[in-house]
């Protein structure tokens, strides 16, 4: 996937949020324009090969000085934000780095 045509997406509204993306969003209390605002300055940081529901990428971007990963993926036309959360430990470092977890 392309960061530029993701933030083509969003800027001409073609996008939309699965129902776990909006659990997810609610559950970290994020808005709708603070994700907008990570994808519209995010960087690729994983892209992830067609497992079966087609390829897709992790987007990390900034709302302010809030991290929000977002995970977007093709629906059609349209880039499904499959998941959105704030990345925190264990499981990333920071924001650019995933931490060692294990299943122990």
């Amino acid at each position: 996937m392309d960061i530029e045509v993701i933030k083509a997406n969003v800027r001409t509204d073609q996008y939309f949020y699965s129902l776990h993306a909006e659990i997810e969003r609610k559950a970290d209390e994020l808005t709708f324009a603070q994700i907008e605002e990570a994808l519209l300055n995010g960087k690729l940081l994983e892209q992830y090969p067609d497992t079966g529901r087609g390829e897709s990428c992790l987007v990390v971007g900034f709302a302010a000085e809030t991290p929000v990963h977002v995970v977007c993926g093709w629906r059609g036309e349209k880039i499904a934000l499959i998941t959105v959360y704030i990345p925190t430990p264990p499981k990333f470092i920071d924001p650019w780095t995933r931490g060692n977890v294990s299943d122990e």
